[in-house]
């Protein structure tokens, strides 16, 4: 017999719907330039200051973006009173760092991923933001597409039935050069810190939660960081296994079984061009697409959560709480300490 399959419409609204704040940005780096090129087109938010410890790169990218004002010092910019939220993308041991420099000058905060180096330093950052009554938030943009708004509605709704299985990789190639961030174990370099996160964040907003139990293969990088790295994950019954690589481009593609349907997730997983609902007898199945690609098409809509959340009060985003980044972290700890 044919079942009946649905996929739902997104809920996500237009970002340029979105409360207007004044961003300032520290660390004009790439993936900064992403961010504001996503903010320039597809919403209303002013940019209206960039931080950098390089003066002159800072004025650089100010130039670059149409961003109002730069900043020779972070503190300089945390500290400007036409400032609402701060956007930290600088390195990741930085992190931290830059966001209490934020939030001590009573900014919100919204902070690349991951958002800290370990679980506890994620942790100390938290506590700061509830202190203060600050917003504050990881950018896992994966969680603020459309495409992911559909996928929690599946999950919400029972569309699959019981979950029992999830697949999914991220894998990118990097030349093992001496000096680069993600050999360097002073900077957060390694597979599992810069493309795992990813991965281990995606599979707590799959089964809504950390797993039960989790066992780790892999091998070091000749610096020491985690490079191909393997991940069996339960909760409950349910299994998943995760890879992640420095040495090779992966498939990027996710796969998600329940009970009685599956969910054939398009690559890159993060953000998806199409999802394909299907019965597991193969009697039916449908599939939507979507337009969203790139970090530069996908930025906007972390931004205008956090936007929406500063203007109705609340200092945690319901998508992305605190709690969820810190419990990929703790798993994240776990994974490099199992890897040794």
């Amino acid at each position: 017999m044919s079942t009946q399959l649905h996929i739902p419409k997104p809920r996500i609204e237009d970002p340029r719907n979105a409360p207007t704040l004044r961003w300032g940005i520290m660390g004009p780096g790439r993936i900064a330039g992403d961010f504001a090129s996503s903010l320039r087109t597809h919403t209303n938010q002013v940019l209206a200051g960039v931080g950098s410890r390089s003066g002159a790169r800072g004025e650089n990218f100010a130039r670059e973006h149409h961003i109002e004002h730069s900043y020779e010092s972070y503190e300089a910019l945390a500290s400007a009173e036409d400032i609402d939220i701060v956007y930290v993308a600088t390195p990741h041991p930085f992190h931290v760092e830059c966001a209490r420099i934020a939030l001590e000058s009573g900014k919100h905060v919204l902070v690349e991923k991951p958002l800290a180096i370990n679980a506890a330093e994620a942790e100390a950052l938290s506590a700061l933001a509830r202190e203060r009554g600050l917003f504050a938030m990881e950018a896992m943009w994966a969680r603020f597409t459309p495409a992911a708004d559909v996928i929690r509605q599946l999950l919400e709704n029972g569309a699959l039935g019981e979950l029992q299985y999830f697949r999914a990789d991220l894998g990118e190639y990097f030349a093992p050069e001496p000096g680069a961030r993600l050999f360097d174990p002073e900077l957060g370099g390694g597979s599992l810190l810069d493309l795992g996160v990813y991965l281990l964040a995606y599979d707590a907003f799959v089964f809504g939660g950390a797993p039960d139990q989790i066992d780790v293969s892999g091998n070091r990088a000749v610096t020491g960081v985690s490079a191909d790295v393997a991940l069996t994950l339960r909760h409950g019954a349910a299994i998943s296994q995760l890879f992640t690589t420095l040495d090779a481009r992966t498939p990027t593609e996710a796969f998600l079984k329940g009970a009685n349907a599956v969910l054939e997730i398009s690559a890159p997983f993060y953000a998806p061009s199409a999802l394909t609902l299907r019965a597991n007898d193969a009697s039916s199945a449908v599939t939507e697409r979507y337009a969203v690609r790139t970090q530069a098409d996908g930025l906007c809509y972390e931004a205008a959560e956090a936007a929406r959340c500063v203007a109705e009060g609340r200092t945690e985003s319901r998508l992305h709480p605190l709690e969820d980044t810190i419990g990929t972290l703790r798993m994240l700890d776990r994974a490099e300490a199992m890897l040794d």
